[in-house]
This record gives structure tokens, C-alpha cells and sequence, in this order.
């Protein structure tokens, strides 16, 4: 089978398209024929070696795909081999054929495509995680999304605002602003040009955060600790600076507020039957039009080098798409 293979933990100029060997499905595992597969940063960060895991060399990256089941290990019982679906992996989408956890994948809705299908699981679920699960966010609150405008920062900037919250969205550059306001944000400051606390105190009158979802880390992370409201929840998710940051403990004993953890794989391990429902859930809600993911552009599988580039710059915004099979 075609695949995109990374035979070095040495990023994007480690991928190679070339023959693989076709992944078999385990006992709990489903094989699918790839349509479409998206491209996040964890894509990158991985081919770098710089993720919290390491495949064995060589390896297929990609988390997120959408196809039709062709076979299912003898212990599935939710699927069949024609089904239209979403899935995620650690890695393994950017191919013909990938396997995936029977709850890791999840019905695609009659009314959407294989594209918007590869982009759905890691980041809904990860938003669904963090603000639903672990935040307990409620329709009243303020949550600040840094890193909105990509895949889960968009993600849960309208998961936010499907709850009923008020969002305010951090992006690098004032061009995403336009998209993460589309999707739900109620405010939005570009860290480039602004300072974000002085924002920030501005737009609570001074109250601080109740919810704050970081994806960035570094120095980002360090002025966000200041602005937590008193029983506030910060969670980081990622360190998409590179930098990942301590912090000094008596601020959160200070305030009372909660540092949450948001690592979703022990999440989908340990609980997988929790994961399947909510996986059916977003589904759901992407079916009936309350959650719109959002497309950059879709490219041929021949350029994953160009889509991880322009997702490793942060050039894109949402989620980039590569075309697999027809």
C-alpha cells in the first residue's frame, strides 16, 4: 500500500512516500480503507521526536482519518465492513489502509464527507475532554483558548460557545481573528500586538478567568497564572512554543484554583467506554450542523511534507486535509 513513511526522528525532511505493509486489525481493532486523513501538530511534533511517545522506526504518521471499514477484529461488535467512519490513532493515517481502536472510531453522519471527517475525532474529543470532562465548564463562565485558531484550539472555542460560555480566543496574528470570532469567540486578542494581561483584565473587569485552555506554554503560560479568577480551572494541553513552563505554586494556593491535567490518551485507556460515547456525541453534533470543523485546504497525500510545514509554521488554520484514496 502507498503510505507516508517517517524513517527518522529527524521532522519533515524525514518523510517519504513509498510502500508499506498493510497494517492487520488486533482483536478490538477495526482496518479501514483511508479516503482522507488531517494533519495536526502532534503529526509534527512526533516526526521530531519531540512528542511523549516514539513509535518504533520506521512508522506511518497521522492521527486523524475518515473511510469505509474493510475488516474488524474478532471482538468488535459496534461496526461492520462498509461503514463510513472516523478515526484516530497514535499514527498510521497517512496511508491506504491504518487499523484504529474499535473506540477510537465512530460513525460518520450520512451528511458528512470523508474531508471534514478526518478532522473530526482528535481535536472534538480532546475539547470535549478538557472543557466538558475535566473543566466541568459551565454556561456562565469566561474560558480563554490560546492557540485558537488551530485544530483543538478552534475545537474548543466552539465547544465553548455550544455550552454556553464566553470565549475568549488567543491567536498569534491579527488574519485568524476573523475565523475564531466565526466559530464562537465572543473576544479575541492577537499576542503578537497586545498585551494579553492588561486584555485580559480588561475584558473581565479585572475578575480573571474562570476556564483557560493553553495550548501554547512558555511565557504565554507564565501571564495566564496570574489571571485565574478565585476556584478558576487552568489546563494545559500543549507547548506549541516549544517551551514547557513551571510555575510558581502559590498562585493557584493563593486563588484556589485548579491546575487540570489534559493528557487524553490515559483517558481513552482507561475509560474507552466513556471515549465511544462521546466520540457518537460530536458525531452527533457535527451531523445536525452545531459544530463545524474548519478546513485550511486539501492536498494530495504526495505533499504530507508540505501540509506538516505549513501546520509546523502555523501558517494554517484548522485542520489541512490530505486526499488518500477516492
Amino acid at each position: 500500500m502507498r503510505a507516508v513513511l517517517c524513517k527518522a526522528f529527524e521532522g519533515i525532511d524525514a518523510l517519504k512516500l513509498a510502500e508499506a505493509v498493510e497494517p492487520q486489525p488486533a482483536a478490538d481493532e477495526v482496518l479501514v480503507d483511508v479516503r482522507s486523513a488531517s494533519v495536526s501538530y502532534m503529526d509534527y511534533l512526533m516526526t521530531c521526536g519531540r512528542y511523549q511517545m516514539r513509535p518504533a522506526l520506521p512508522y506511518v504518521p497521522g492521527t486523524d482519518a475518515a473511510g469505509v471499514v474493510i475488516a474488524c477484529g474478532e471482538r468488535v461488535t459496534r461496526f461492520r465492513p462498509g461503514d463510513r467512519v472516523s478515526c484516530v490513532s497514535w499514527f498510521g493515517g497517512f496511508a491506504e489502509r491504518m487499523v484504529a481502536k474499535e473506540a477510537m472510531t465512530a460513525l460518520l453522519p450520512a451528511n458528512v464527507d470523508f474531508t471534514v471527517g478526518s478532522t473530526i475525532l482528535n481535536s472534538y474529543l480532546t475539547a470535549l475532554y478538557a472543557l466538558i470532562e475535566r473543566a466541568r465548564l459551565q454556561p456562565s463562565e469566561t474560558v480563554l483558548v490560546t492557540g485558537a485558531a488551530g485544530g483543538i484550539g478552534l475545537a474548543c472555542v466552539e465547544l465553548a460557545h455550544l455550552v454556553g460560555a464566553r470565549v475568549i480566543a488567543v491567536v498569534g496574528s491579527a488574519a485568524k481573528a476573523a475565523l475564531v470570532r466565526e466559530h464562537g469567540a465572543a473576544e479575541v486578542i492577537d499576542h503578537s500586538r497586545e498585551d494579553v494581561r492588561e486584555r485580559v483584565k480588561a475584558l473581565t473587569g479585572d475578575e480573571g478567568l474562570d476556564v483557560c485552555v493553553d495550548n501554547v506554554g512558555g511565557s504565554l503560560f507564565a501571564t495566564l497564572a496570574r489571571l485565574m479568577r478565585y476556584n478558576g480551572r487552568l489546563m494545559p494541553i500543549g507547548f506549541t512554543s516549544g517551551e514547557i513552563p513551571s510555575l510558581a505554586m502559590n498562585l493557584p494556593l493563593l486563588k484556589n484554583y485548579s491546575i487540570v491535567g489534559v493528557f487524553i490518551a490515559a483517558w481513552t485507556q482507561r475509560c474507552p467506554d466513556d471515549v465511544s460515547r462521546s466520540a457518537e456525541t460530536i458525531m452527533a453534533w457535527v451531523g445536525e450542523g452545531k459544530l463545524s470543523p474548519h478546513i485550511d485546504r486539501v492536498l494530495p497525500l504526495e505533499r504530507a511534507a508540505d501540509a506538516m510545514s505549513a501546520v509546523a509554521n502555523r501558517s494554517s488554520q484548522g485542520r489541512i486535509v490530505l486526499q488518500v484514496n477516492r
